[in-house]
């Protein structure tokens, strides 16, 4: 069936059918996220609780049990509450999930992609939650509230335990979230203790993409991170800012104690190639980090595009890995 003969047959989509033909902007380098976490009213197992987000208030009866998710770190988000969606956006990479949720995603209803999820087959699923972002998802908000109350954050990435608090609240789950917060930064003192003087090491951030290369700062998924386990950067790096689109002319603000790059291929080899001109680079070669053995190539799904609490953790295992072990 057409998307037009069934906003015909489904009036209550009339109003905004025509959104569906502008499509949404993809955002996949992510966006520093300033939002507070929202607040909800107490509420029993099976009553009814008011949810605060980022385009107003949501009443959710009893704890939702059918759950749609729209971005890639909200369902990293309720698989580690418990919660197994009924549907989700397709990982950025992948087919159609991530490697690291591929086991715990089986079964579950693939919805198109983050930029563009399709609204028939979130209406089949007939979910009782539908979580998403305004960054993403702010044009189909209306529609996405006719099939099911719908919660969503602000915006992604950065600052991500915001909108893993906002989702426990929105999944009436939010001791069990605090936890997971809390198992999370203790990881993090336990890192710093073992740590010690290496947390002087100062740490940088590169990602090559299709077209183009990037510095990354501290407002980002790896950079929020960093700082807060309290690694140095390089001078040049260490600024409360997302990230420069750079020439090969700034290769040289790329040096640091220890570089991690990350390349985000999404199977065209384009990324690839681009990695492997700009290492190739006498420029590249010349850094003094380079020289020392100390660039290292990491997976760009967990350092970067997963974006959730999943990844957060599995790239504590790699930082263990490069400074404990």
């Amino acid at each position: 069936m057409s998307v037009g003969t069934y906003f015909k047959r489904n009036p209550i989509f009339g109003l905004f059918g025509l959104l569906l033909s502008v499509g949404l902007v993809a955002a996949g380098c992510g966006v520093q996220q300033t939002a507070a976490p929202a607040k909800t009213e107490p509420a029993s197992q099976n009553g009814e609780y008011t949810v605060k987000h980022a385009m107003g208030e949501t009443k959710i009866k009893g704890t939702p049990k059918r759950v749609v998710v729209l971005t890639n770190e909200g369902t990293e988000a309720v698989l580690a509450l418990g919660v197994k969606p009924v549907g989700a956006v397709k990982s950025w990479t992948g087919d159609p999930w991530y490697d690291h949720i591929k086991p715990e995603m089986e079964g579950v209803k693939p919805l198109g992609t983050e930029p563009q999820p399709n609204l028939e087959e979130i209406a089949a699923l007939k979910p009782d939650l539908i979580l998403g972002n305004k960054m993403r998802h702010e044009k189909i908000y209306p529609q996405l509230s006719a099939i099911a109350p719908t919660v969503f954050s602000e915006t992604l990435r950065g600052e991500w335990k915001n909108n893993f608090r906002l989702y426990a609240e929105a999944l009436n789950k939010k001791a069990e979230g605090e936890k997971v917060i809390a198992d999370f930064d203790k990881r993090v003192e336990d890192f710093k203790k073992k740590a010690g003087d290496k947390l002087k090491t100062k740490v940088s951030l590169v990602r090559f993409m299709p077209d183009r290369t990037r510095i990354y700062y501290n407002d980002t998924f790896a950079g929020i991170i960093l700082k807060q386990i309290g690694f140095a950067r390089p001078e040049k790096q260490n600024k409360d800012a997302f990230a420069d689109d750079v020439t090969k002319e700034r290769i040289p603000d790329m040096d640091g104690d220890i570089l991690f790059y990350y390349t985000y291929e999404t199977g065209n080899g384009q990324a690839s190639k681009a990695e492997k001109e700009w290492t190739n680079d006498p420029l590249w070669k010349n850094l003094n980090v380079v020289k020392n053995g100390k660039a290292y190539k990491v997976n760009d799904v967990i350092w970067n595009t997963a974006g959730g609490v999943k990844a957060a953790n599995l790239l504590l295992d790699d930082l263990e890995k490069y400074f404990l072990k």
